[in-house]
């Protein structure tokens, strides 16, 4: 596994969320964390789990990375976490990532599952992608 890799289309993610004006409107501003802070208000993304794993071939080094992004609403029933679910996967369609170091081959949309927690309030949305990258 690539450490530096992972970290740098992670940083590379996050910076691209937050540039899509569009979601950050439905996030009622720069909401998108590694960790929210305690304080935090709804609706909000948080990165989440992380898979990379070699992708590389006879001829050079890659990986393939399984990225999940999470979504916490308490807005609106489940209508908010699809609707902020809906503006990731447009901001991973429209915006360039450039990870430092590498070049980002594939960016896919993979699965989003919307669930309600078990506080009752509080609705989870978790959107996976998979992505290739190999040294830029």
């Amino acid at each position: 596994m690539s450490a530096p890799a992972s970290l740098a289309l992670r940083r590379a993610l996050h910076d691209g969320l937050l540039a899509h004006a569009p979601l950050v409107a439905v996030l009622g501003g720069p909401k998108v964390w590694d960790e929210p802070p305690r304080a935090a208000t709804f609706p909000y993304v948080t990165l989440g789990e992380a898979r990379t794993t070699d992708w590389s071939t006879g001829d050079g080094v890659g990986h393939e990375h399984a990225i999940t992004l999470h979504v916490w609403s308490r807005q609106g029933g489940q209508s908010e976490a699809h609707l902020v679910a809906g503006e990731l996967v447009a901001a991973l369609e429209a915006v360039p990532l450039t990870p430092e170091g590498l070049r980002l081959v594939n960016l896919r949309f993979a699965t989003a599952d919307i669930r309600r927690e078990p506080d009752g309030r509080t609705w989870h949305g978790v959107v996976r992608f998979r992505a290739v990258t190999e040294p830029g």
